[in-house]
């Protein structure tokens, strides 16, 4: 059994090595002064163009870990929204990943590691799933006959404490381009009560916060949509829909039908295989989840050691906490010697970010995630909203 208690005491090496003490390039020379190998230093390496954003092959049914950590060097005017979108990540991954780089001003030079790679969730692969916990979509189409399969993953922002995604199954049921938002009675008092009241709508348009394409699903009130601020994509600042960067629900949007399945998980542990190797991944326990990460932690070894005999070893398990206490959301495999392995077969990439004019400011940004919060739940009577397609959407965001 997995003890809570022991959590911040066992390998202590990989908190550390995970803790944004030093940077990149001071652990990789920390562990030259052990006199171990070491990947040639970060600067050293060749850039190469990034790895695809949203779409991974899976080469067998066993495999459950996609994508591959990448690094990037900032430029002066680098932020981590501007960084985050380019390399299809949201915020907050970024920024679990990266502890002790300012995510407003990383600086010229500064390293910055990808959190690019994925441990899949452990449900079907059916349809869309989706990972509060690690705030983070996959979808998988059914592939041709002759295809490998295929997943799209994309960041996304969740709701916010006390408007809670739910998790469970569902299904698409109406798709509509260009929405209008008929807004919740309660959503109207929050806004009024910081003193920016809404309409009862919010037409098609640059100002409403559904962006262009939703997906309605059968969970009353609840939808996958785009949004007119991107910045918060990767963050709990929603009314407790799913939000996608425009860019990506317009191609998930293209992609999904009527009667696609849904299922929304919370799962902040995950473990995977790829190519024999046991990765982990950790995120940090949503603030609002009921469950005690002790037990969703032994659910995540119980899981994998039903699958893999070979995994839930003592060794393995003390890794495991130690990274699961760091919750940096990296992918990290458990073979390894330690957290080193993360940064020496990190791809070092080409820097493609263009600066939006539009991005936010600091200042908005901690706006956004300050919003009051209503006393009230959501107005179950509220109307739908209707679009220019399939059928109408529903009311939250």
């Amino acid at each position: 059994m997995i003890r809570a208690s022991r959590l911040p005491f066992l390998f202590l090496p990989a908190v550390l090595l995970l803790s944004g003490c030093a940077g990149l390039e001071d652990f990789l020379a920390t562990r030259l002064d052990r006199g171990e190998t070491a990947a040639p230093p970060l600067a050293e390496r060749p850039r190469l163009d990034p790895i695809s954003r949203n779409v991974f092959l899976l080469e067998s049914p066993q495999q459950s870990v996609i994508g591959r950590p990448q690094i990037v060097f900032t430029n002066a005017q680098d932020t981590f929204s501007y960084i985050a979108r380019e390399y299809g990540l949201g915020y907050d991954e970024l920024v679990a990943a990266n502890p002790g780089v300012d995510p407003w001003l990383p600086g010229e030079g500064t390293p910055v590691l990808l959190p690019t790679q994925y441990v899949l969730p452990d449900v079907p692969r059916r349809g869309i799933v989706l990972n509060i916990a690690a705030k983070r979509l996959f979808y998988f189409p059914e592939a041709a006959e002759g295809e490998p399969a295929r997943v799209f993953t994309y960041p996304i922002g969740i709701g916010r404490v006390g408007w809670a995604t739910p998790t469970g199954e569902a299904e698409v049921i109406a798709r509509a381009t260009d929405p209008v938002w008929y807004v919740p009675w309660s959503v109207q008092q929050e806004h009024a009560a910081a003193g920016d009241p809404l309409p009862p709508t919010v037409p098609p348009g640059p100002d409403n916060p559904l962006g262009r394409y939703v997906l309605q699903l059968d969970m009353p009130g609840y939808l996958i949509h785009g949004t007119n601020k991107p910045y918060g994509v990767g963050m709990r600042v929603s009314h407790g829909c799913v939000r996608l960067y425009p860019e990506n629900i317009e191609q998930l949007y293209a992609m999904v039908g009527i009667g696609v399945p849904v299922t929304i998980v919370n799962e902040p542990y995950l473990v995977g295989m790829r190519d024999g190797q046991v990765y982990f991944e950790a995120h940090a326990p949503l603030a609002d989840d009921p469950v005690d990460p002790a037990v969703r932690l032994e659910k995540a070894f119980a899981a994998a050691a039903s699958r893999n005999p070979d995994f839930g070893g003592i060794e393995q398990q003390n890794r495991a906490q130690a990274i699961a206490s760091a919750a940096r959301g990296v992918p990290v495999r458990l073979t390894a010697g330690d957290a080193f392995e993360v940064y020496e077969r990190a791809l070092v990439v080409k820097n493609t970010v263009e600066p939006d004019p539009d991005a936010p400011t600091l200042a908005e940004v901690r706006e956004l995630l300050d919003a009051p919060l209503p006393d009230e739940e959501q107005d179950p009577t509220a109307a739908p909203a209707g679009g220019k397609s399939d059928a109408a959407a529903g009311s939250l965001r």
